[in-house]
């Protein structure tokens, strides 16, 4: 029987196909133990496997990561190459069991930046598991929202530049097209732990419609009842997407109250 405490979502329809996570505070988890910074991005990546876990148990069909953002650049040298040593890592030890479980893993963002090495890895392990169905792991590496939509307008414009594609033809459904991941299901959930409430340039145009879910847990600490807590949290939310009730009013205007 489950804990009184632990919430179960138990309606299937209810579960999001797809859950974005904005994983933030490691280096104030580390502080908290008197750590240094890298300990805390190592216990980040137990928490990882475990929010794999539970995205299995409850049938997510998409998880994606922001691992890395086009800012993170800007830290400081010594943990910036500690953050590309550690996903080098992971991608050597867990892909082969990833591919085992049935997970496909795909990446976003800008890869020129990185070294020839990490790219091998990141190429070969989507090629290793691209025709994987179980689920799908998205790690967001080296990327921006504004950077997204940007190369989505850049592609755009080469297409009227070859005279494929007419100015007046471009459309919500022709950028949706250009961006990344276009061919997987928006994200319905974003959670962002560490106490921030902001989505800090994490997938400006596929957040249109998301429900957003802030905690004060700070990534380390985000176990599988932490995420149970946020699927639990989502299954009571009502999404409209700018629709309303056939009975009900309208209580603002441009929203999706």
């Amino acid at each position: 029987m489950a804990s009184r405490e632990t919430p179960i979502v138990t309606n299937p329809a209810a579960v999001p196909r797809h859950v974005a996570v904005i994983m933030d505070g490691n280096n104030r988890w580390a502080r908290r133990q008197g750590l240094p910074g890298h300990a805390g991005h190592r216990a980040g990546v137990e928490t990882v496997r475990s929010i794999l876990r539970s995205c299995r148990q409850h049938k997510v069909e998409v998880l994606t990561l922001f691992a890395f953002s086009s800012e993170n650049w800007g830290r400081p040298q010594p943990e910036v190459r500690a953050l590309l040593a550690l996903l080098s890592r992971y991608l050597r030890s867990e892909v082969r069991e990833l591919h085992k479980d049935g997970v496909r893993l795909r990446f976003i963002g800008e890869r020129g930046r990185f070294s020839e090495r990490l790219q091998r890895l990141m190429t070969n392990a989507e090629y290793l598991t691209c025709e994987n169905r179980v689920a799908t792991v998205v790690i967001a590496v080296d990327y921006g929202g504004r950077w997204d939509i940007a190369q989505a307008a850049r592609r755009l414009a080469e297409q009227v530049q070859a005279g494929t594609l007419q100015p007046e033809d471009i459309t919500e459904a022709s950028v949706d097209r250009e961006v990344s991941i276009s061919d997987l299901p928006p994200p319905d959930l974003c959670i962002r732990t560490g106490g921030d409430a902001r989505i800090s340039n994490f997938m400006l145009w596929h957040f249109a419609y998301s429900e957003l879910y802030f905690t004060n847990t700070l990534w380390p600490d985000f176990g599988e009842l932490e995420f149970a807590r946020a699927l639990a949290d989502y299954s009571r939310r009502e999404r409209r997407f700018g629709l309303r009730e056939p009975d009900g009013l309208l209580s603002g205007v441009g929203g999706d109250a």
